[in-house]
């Protein structure tokens, strides 16, 4: 179990909901009266709404959506359930968990993630090819801390702006950003989203984002990575195409997907992330529970 903030490529999320032992709940964003979900042609809309300047917001799901989903596993005679979540310092979605966790009789156990994007989704996908060799919930729950264990997200936005309204960054640090023309690079910390390096232009922001990347990625064996965007697709596309080559892998081996719109909301347009995970065990063919 997870959420939409994982950032699943669609392909992965159709392959896991066919295993059998997979489902997602999807955390919305409202823009003015609108509701946007990442299971609906979300780009074009929540890109306008953040292009003009509307009020974008994001809101935890009900336990009640976490409860029908523990229910539906309990009810196909699933042992217990590992529930991996967006990390709780910047949403309350592990919470909801947590409450619908007491409603149910099945076993549930809730982890806070403490990270974001695909730096969940490597985690997610390690626990899905586990359970669905038929694995108890305790081996379930350590494939997901082995992809958690050192993970790194590392993102440029082109303005701070976004990430101030949400409250997801310091008001001191946006504005010294915005007064200095500063272009950071951002990181996850402890769950929190803070600054790694302060770039001066725009122009050598992506050149050392990727040189961050490619050094963290090069001191493991076999690194996981992915590329995330928002409404720069072309670019991300040539992003990834740099990093595979520095790194001697081939373009598809990094991931492309585009920021889930519960991250985007925050970000902003614009946006372009690189996850770097230790590696997957061999892949092994998903059955169908």
């Amino acid at each position: 179990m997870t959420d939409s903030a994982a950032g699943l490529p669609e392909e992965w999320a159709e392959e896991f909901e066919h295993a059998g032992c997979f489902a997602s709940v999807v955390l919305p964003v409202m823009a003015g009266d609108e509701i946007f979900t990442d299971g609906q042609d979300v780009d074009t809309p929540l890109s306008l709404a953040l292009a003009s300047g509307r009020q974008v917001r994001t809101s935890r799901p009900a336990p009640g959506q976490f409860e029908r989903v523990f229910r539906g596993f309990e009810r196909a005679g699933f042992e217990g359930i590992v529930s991996l979540h967006l990390s709780g310092r910047l949403s309350g979605t592990a919470d909801a968990a947590r409450v619908a966790a007491e409603r149910v009789d099945i076993p549930v156990d809730v982890v806070d993630s403490h990270t974001a994007g695909m730096a969940l989704g490597f985690a997610v996908r390690a626990a899905v090819l586990t359970a669905a060799q038929g694995a108890p919930t305790a081996d379930v729950r350590r494939a997901a801390d082995d992809r958690l264990a050192g993970a790194e997200v590392l993102f440029y936005v082109p303005s701070l702006e976004q990430l101030r309204r949400g409250g997801r960054i310091g008001a001191a640090a946006s504005l010294v950003g915005a007064m200095l023309a500063i272009k950071p690079i951002l990181t996850l910390k402890d769950g929190l989203i803070v600054p790694l390096e302060r770039i001066r232009t725009a122009a050598k922001a992506l050149p050392r984002l990727r040189e961050l990347a490619v050094g963290r990625a090069a001191s493991l064996r076999a690194p996981a990575v992915a590329v995330h965007y928002f409404g720069n697709r072309p670019e991300a596309e040539r992003f990834a195409a740099d990093v595979a080559g520095d790194l001697g892998l081939a373009v598809q081996d990094v991931v492309l997907s585009p920021l889930p719109a519960v991250l985007a909301a925050h970000t902003g347009l614009g946006v372009l992330a690189v996850v770097i995970a230790s590696s997957l065990e061999p892949a092994q063919n998903l059955r169908t529970q």
